[in-house]
């Protein structure tokens, strides 16, 4: 009897874990209105990222990471305050587009001719009431830089998942997982994950499968089978 007690101890002890871990790795859905900031605004921004990918001059870069970000206490879509985009071409191993974004937001909120004109203890303050958004789920290194900032929120696209998936070089470290171990930081972010992949995969799938389509207005030829501009 005290066998059979002990096995159904465990086996609850067990159900309790396992539920708990699923609880803790949930973040919220893509078409969630989160901090009165509705689905369809959500994708406008997310979408916006992938133009400013465009924006670059070709349809179809290698290094797809783009983040946009945004000011929700402004009225309707919000106001877009900076933007970003992968610039490790330049020689700068760290200038992920997370990062890119936050260095020009430094830029332009303490620009003295510029719309803000913050001070540098004023537009570290500003950071808690800005979200950023980026076409992919952000490496440690840019998940921990957001954490620092103190972003009020934190939305992307594909996940860093679907990018170890099809190729991509990552270190294996969830955004969530980073955030989960930043409780010691003030300004807590809401993490919003998975929007719009219909729209932000074609970006970021194709480098390393030649099976899967090049994004519009790009097409696979000569030896490499890279997409390039058509």
């Amino acid at each position: 009897m005290l066998l059979v007690s002990l096995l159904s101890l465990l086996i609850l002890a067990a159900q309790y874990v396992a539920i708990t871990a699923s609880v803790q790795d949930t973040i919220a859905a893509p078409n969630s209105s989160i901090n009165s900031v509705n689905s369809s605004t959500r994708a406008h921004w997310v979408r916006l990222t992938n133009e400013v990918l465009l924006a670059q001059g070709t349809p179809c870069p290698f290094s797809a990471f783009a983040s946009v970000i945004v000011n929700h206490t402004a009225p309707g879509l919000g106001e877009l305050v900076c933007t970003g985009v992968n610039k490790r071409q330049t020689g700068n191993p760290t200038l992920h587009g997370e990062i890119a974004a936050i260095q020009n937001c430094s830029a332009i909120l303490t620009d003295p001719s510029g719309p803000y004109k913050l001070s540098p203890a004023r537009a570290l303050d500003a950071f808690a009431q800005l979200s950023l958004y980026t076409n992919a789920e952000s490496c440690p290194m840019c998940a921990s830089a957001i954490r620092w900032a103190g972003f009020r929120e934190y939305i992307y696209g594909t996940s860093i998942d679907t990018l170890i998936q099809q190729g991509w070089d990552q270190i294996r470290i969830s955004s969530l997982e980073v955030f989960r171990q930043s409780f010691d930081l003030p300004h807590p972010a809401r993490l919003i994950g998975e929007v719009l992949t219909n729209e932000t995969d074609p970006y970021l799938l194709w480098q390393f499968n030649p099976e899967y389509p090049c994004p519009m207005g790009c097409a696979r030829g000569g030896s490499s089978s890279s997409c390039t501009a058509i």
